[in-house]
């Protein structure tokens, strides 16, 4: 029986020493402080990523093709466009909204973001934490490739939070694109009518589309982050990197973990925007020829394809690299500083 104890002993020592190496993880924290942790992080990164999320919602869904020197020869002519780019958008949008119409939906985003981060980060360590559990109980011979196990984790996180907070998507695009006679008077008013017109079903328009966008988008940032935070270390343990700077480290690894995502699943954001604004208020917007699209993903891609060219599945992507990189920083230096805080007042109590 003794052996049996100090077996089990053993287990959830190396159980508790590999879940400390994980950046996101932290054994200390319980499930609901680990919700506070990401809901604390999403409403911070929120309020800084606004302006740039409403100029990237309104590239991506203005149609013709995107202004670059590689598609000018083929630009349509019949098709108007309201901006011409990031920054024309930008001085465009405060010129006749002022500059609150670069927070448009900001409020229904705050929610979004808040209940997106809880879900997310505490979603992400529950999965951490089994990955832990099966290795430890398969002695390391049956477990799941370590490197793999932030991936996972990250897409199983991302999809759950998708899914629960999704309405909350939708409002906050459709907020993003309203233009100065706006179709909905305020977040109350825009349920009432989105259930009147659309039914539930219209509060998960595009959700395909979101799903199979984050699961790569978020496998990738937290399998990016988790890399860099370890090589971090590394560099800590051959004293190239300095000490005790987790803040910096956490901005910088969040920043290029953001960067990375982003560009690899773009088409797949722009192609769940589009899909967001479709229904019967969809030439009331900031534009009035927002074109009708399949909600296929598929048939939609071909569609932008043949409208705007190989380049039209990229439509809005400077200002969304630009976005990623602060907001990703943001997101998880603001959980990092937070999760620490929470981890010394336990440490603390202790004492």
């Amino acid at each position: 029986m003794s052996q049996d104890l100090e077996k089990g002993y053993e287990h959830e020592t190396q159980y508790q020493s590999r879940t400390a190496d994980q950046a996101v993880v932290s054994p200390q924290l319980s499930s609901i402080e680990i919700g506070i942790c990401g809901a604390v992080a999403g409403m911070v990164s929120r309020f800084v990523a606004s302006p740039l999320d409403v100029v990237k919602i309104r590239l991506q869904l203005q149609p013709g093709r995107p202004i670059s020197p590689l598609s000018l020869r083929h630009q349509s002519i019949h098709v108007a466009k309201k901006y011409n780019g990031m920054f024309h958008a930008i001085k465009l949008i405060v010129r006749e909204e002022g500059i609150r119409g670069l927070w448009n939906g900001n409020l229904s985003a705050e929610y979004l973001y808040l209940s997106y981060g809880a879900v997310q980060f505490l979603t992400y360590q529950q999965m951490q934490n089994l990955f832990k559990r099966i290795d430890s109980n398969q002695n390391g011979n049956y477990g799941i490739n370590k490197t793999l196990q932030p991936f996972l984790s990250g897409a199983i996180c991302g999809s759950t939070a998708t899914i629960v907070t999704y309405p909350f998507d939708l409002l906050r695009t459709r907020f993003a694109a309203q233009r100065e006679n706006r179709v909905y008077l305020g977040l109350r008013h825009a349920v009432q009518q989105i259930y009147a017109q659309e039914g539930y079903s219209g509060f998960y328009r595009g959700v395909t589309a979101s799903v199979a966008q984050i699961i790569p988008y978020m496998g990738l940032m937290f399998g990016n982050y988790e890399f860099l935070k370890k090589s971090f270390r590394k560099l800590e343990d051959k004293h190239i990197w300095f000490h005790n700077l987790r803040g910096v480290e956490d901005l910088l690894s969040g920043a290029i973990s953001g960067i990375i995502s982003k560009a690899g699943v773009f088409p797949l954001d722009l192609v769940r925007k589009i899909l967001q604004v479709q229904g019967p208020n969809r030439t009331n917007y900031f534009v009035s020829n927002v074109p009708l699209y399949s909600s296929s993903i598929f048939i939609c891609i071909r569609q932008i394809l043949r409208n705007d060219g190989i380049l039209g599945l990229y439509k809005g992507l400077t200002p969304a690299l630009i976005k990623s990189a602060p907001v990703s920083a943001v997101t998880f230096f603001v959980y990092g500083y937070t999760k620490r805080l929470l981890e010394s007042l336990h440490s603390l109590e202790d004492t």
